[in-house]
């Protein structure tokens, strides 16, 4: 991460930095082969536009993390984004069940990264809310 970051004021449970790329690694293994599988479904004619949209949306979001944290070091922004990265993923996991209830269930650490990362952010936020 970069010095910016490093100098946040942050709460005293938010995991150190060194945490954050292992997890995500392991997280980006499983959205690739479950997005993946769900894109794979939707080119196959087994899902439709409106299902597979959520999942779509969840990456453009969570790519829009990073630059909007660490480039344009926007905490306001971020938390915007991490809020729409959590309602796609529980709307694409809701989507989906139906059609492959494995997805929505080898996603559950997603969900509960990003439901940690969003009161991470928002507590992030709302600690730096003057700087």
């Amino acid at each position: 991460m970069n010095q910016w970051y490093s100098q946040l004021a942050k709460p005293f449970w938010a995991p150190p930095a060194r945490i954050f790329g292992p997890v995500w690694t392991v997280l980006y293994i499983v959205i690739v082969f479950t997005f993946g599988s769900a894109a794979f479904m939707f080119a196959k004619s087994q899902i439709s536009w409106f299902v597979v949209l959520p999942f779509l949306l969840n990456i453009l979001f969570n790519i829009s993390f990073t630059p909007l944290q660490f480039k344009l070091r926007n905490n306001i922004l971020a938390l915007f984004d991490i809020f729409l990265v959590l309602f796609t993923l529980i709307w694409a996991l809701v989507k989906i069940y139906p059609f492959a209830p494995w997805i929505s269930w080898a996603n559950i650490p997603y969900l509960m990264w990003v439901a940690f990362a969003s009161v991470l952010q928002t507590s992030i936020t709302w600690l730096n809310r003057h700087k």
